[in-house]
């Protein structure tokens, strides 16, 4: 009763509106001092006392502490409204500011060992390259100059003396496509090289253009579907093949010009010529296998992912075959004929702009050889040998290239 008395003399004595300013005093200075709290804390998270949270410190922890709290603040950027952006930026340069300054300042307080200093610091800058990007998840890697480098979206992937080198210089022409000149050999020679690696090969690409590239070997390569279908499984494949005695002939041509020393193709092409033992091991003859090659594909990857190009009419109507291709890539039909121009002398079309007159440009002088004479006995008896696999891959592909048609295959010309 006398602390209530006391009180309502004190009351009554002192205006209230004084008494109203004072406590309206007391309570702007409390909120002003609880937001110098908030600011410091949000602005110098570094600088946290963790002894006092009775913690113990390793350059480790701190770490992943650090790195929780510096990137907790810029997963709302992506939110901005339009007219935020600008701040946006200034705040991401920011945050890279500061987190050049949580590097020096673990240095200076953490002390472990000089290798485990090494090892943490090259984990944050790999740390860092992970949260910065989004390369990982969406195979990108961005150019210095315009576009970015992309896995490819479709592979030439065979077949080797089939005519894959005229069809990636004829799709090249088109302006949605960019493809590696040089064979990358990534899946079946290089792929302890990495993902990395094999995108970095890449040209780079704006959107709505398909990166490509051709290495005809993988075709043959056991392992080569499997490895493919990890990296991409909805990849579209073109196949260039060709009448598989042919194709055996002009692959010999091709090692002759390189190993004069070599036997004879009919050497080479049986195990035992008076017995018709055929040599099915030689590389040049196992390639024509067709069918045994598919039937490692067709595990992966359907039919409707998949393009068969006759290599045959590639020569005598490109602009036919190319339109085939440019429908099965998604791509609008500007390759045609007018690109095209036969050439007698090396056998095979040559690629010119429609709108230039001067010289066409024809694949180089490795392409276009004549091949040596053969005997037609041994024509005869590989076109007997193949006849079975031959039937066997129309019915797998649904088209029949009518190789049996052609008699007399020693003196046609290579293209690849």
């Amino acid at each position: 009763m006398a602390f209530w008395s006391s009180t309502s003399v004190f009351t009554s004595k002192v205006p209230r509106k004084i008494l109203f300013m004072f406590t309206l005093s007391l309570s702007v200075t409390y909120l002003f001092y609880s937001l110098m709290s908030c600011y410091n804390s949000l602005q110098f998270p570094l600088q946290e006392n963790y002894a006092y949270q009775g913690k113990l410190v390793t350059e480790e922890t701190t770490f992943v502490t650090l790195r929780e709290k510096l990137y907790s603040t810029s997963q709302g950027l992506s939110e901005f409204t339009e007219t935020e952006r600008t701040t946006a930026v200034s705040t991401a340069r920011d945050h890279a500011e500061a987190e050049q300054r949580t590097v020096e300042w673990i240095r200076s307080q953490a002390s472990p060992t000089k290798s485990a200093a090494a090892y943490h610091t090259t984990a944050l800058e790999r740390e860092h390259q992970e949260l910065s990007t989004t390369d990982s998840e969406l195979r990108v890697n961005c150019t210095m100059d315009y576009g970015v480098k992309k896995l490819p979206q479709a592979i030439i992937i065979g077949v080797k003396k089939g005519g894959t080198r005229a069809l990636l210089e004829a799709l090249r022409v088109h302006p949605d496509v960019r493809a590696v000149g040089n064979e990358p050999h990534f899946f079946d020679r290089n792929y302890e090289k990495g993902l990395d690696w094999y995108r970095d090969l890449m040209p780079s690409t704006l959107e709505g253009q398909i990166t490509m590239e051709k290495t005809p070997s993988y075709f043959v390569t056991n392992h080569a579907p499997k490895r493919i279908h990890t990296m991409a499984r909805d990849i579209k494949l073109i196949i260039v093949v060709r009448n598989p005695v042919t194709r055996a002939i002009s692959d010999y041509t091709q090692t002759l010009s390189k190993k004069p020393e070599i036997n004879t193709f009919e050497v080479l092409a049986f195990k035992n010529r008076t017995l018709g033992l055929i040599d099915a091991s030689w590389s040049a003859l196992r390639i024509g296998i067709y069918a045994l090659h598919l039937e490692s594909w067709m595990q992966y990857f359907p039919l409707s992912q998949m393009h068969f190009v006759s290599g045959e009419r590639l020569i005598v109507d490109p602009a036919g075959e190319m339109g085939k291709v440019q429908d099965f890539l998604g791509l609008k039909r500007i390759v045609t004929d007018k690109h095209f121009y036969f050439n007698k002398t090396k056998g095979f079309p040559c690629l010119k702009k429609p709108e230039d007159s001067s010289t066409p440009r024809c694949l180089g002088k490795s392409k276009g050889r004549t091949h040596p004479k053969i005997d037609p006995d041994v024509i005869r008896r590989l076109h007997k040998f193949y006849k079975p696999f031959n039937m066997m891959f129309y019915q797998m592909t649904g088209e029949n290239f009518e190789w049996e048609l052609e008699e007399d295959s020693g003196s046609r010309s290579s293209q690849d």
